[in-house]
């Protein structure tokens, strides 16, 4: 790369710092991205900016992530190649960004953490008939029946739950509602917890689920309190509220194979963002083929 055409490079970053005003931190690593980019177009032989065209950015964001870089990190590389570049079409130093439209690989989506049946059994064997371990029973069964989220449960008011035809009305993301089936021992929990919630809280009140004071229960509270019930079963795991909808998910689909039916359970818009659940299937069913059939597993030595 020639020298003018570093400083170039020299007078984005003064205008990152003295223009917009970015922090040194942030400065930093403009110039730190520009480095490496100078440093690819010197081993592939580009000596002007201009150059630069778009397949030479998508070679550069490939060559980025086999060595090793993580997609997050080759996308900020990117960024900060395209606002450079950016710059210099607004300079007139060059006619077009070459960066517009070249993205870095897709990260690999991480599979949710679930608990076995057997876990959340032994999570969900909760004795105690105070009425905050009446309450804290009722949502962690009604978490793990209906796999409702953590906002939609705190959401839920008096008139969202019919226990006669077992369902809940649960508001979700978007604004969207739809009924969710409750399970039979979540049927009993909630109408435990709503003889006694009776006298905790003010006729007026809405909130199905509320606090000592008799206000709707928080979300912060609920995670408190599932992480009070996950210690006492001694499972040695860190358990949280969106814990329980990962696992109905599971569950349910290991039993029914009902990809649909599970999306509309959860309230997925997109059948894509169910069907997570069904790599966490196969990875089980991988495991239980790993340990049961012959032609997979190790022979001993001897």
């Amino acid at each position: 790369m020639r020298d003018g055409e570093w400083q170039q490079a020299e007078r984005f970053l003064d205008h990152l710092a003295h223009v917009r005003r970015l922090s040194v931190h942030t400065v930093v690593s403009y110039r730190r991205d520009l480095t490496c980019l100078a440093e690819f177009c010197a081993k592939e032989k580009i000596s002007r900016w201009s150059d630069l065209r778009n397949h030479h950015l998508r070679r550069y964001a490939a060559k980025s992530h086999g060595g090793g870089l993580n997609p997050s990190s080759v996308q900020r590389r990117l960024s900060g190649a395209r606002s450079f570049l950016k710059y210099l079409v607004k300079e007139g130093t060059i006619e077009l960004n070459p960066a517009v439209g070249v993205s870095a690989p897709r990260a690999a989506r991480r599979l949710p953490t679930t608990l076995d049946v057997d876990q959340m059994a032994s999570l969900l064997k909760i004795d105690g008939d105070d009425a905050v371990t009446v309450r804290d029973r009722a949502m962690l069964e009604l978490l793990y029946s209906s796999g409702l989220r953590l906002g939609e449960l705190t959401g839920l008011d008096l008139a969202d739950v019919d226990l006669s035809d077992g369902v809940v009305r649960v508001t979700g993301k978007g604004r969207r509602t739809r009924l969710v089936p409750v399970g039979r021992q979540a049927r009993e929990a909630l109408k435990r917890w709503l003889r006694l919630r009776a006298n905790l809280a003010d006729v007026e009140k809405a909130a199905f689920f509320i606090g000592v004071r008799g206000e709707r229960i928080s979300p912060r509270s609920v995670q408190a309190r599932v992480n009070h019930w996950a210690k006492r079963s001694g499972l040695g795991l860190r358990v949280h509220p969106h814990l329980f909808r990962h696992s109905f998910a599971t569950h349910v689909l290991e039993s029914s194979g009902d990809l649909r039916g599970v999306q509309e359970m959860l309230g997925h818009t997109n059948i894509s963002t169910t069907q997570i659940y069904t790599h966490l299937d196969f990875q089980h069913l991988a495991q239980v083929y790993d340990k049961a059939h012959p032609r997979a597993r190790r022979r001993r030595k001897g």
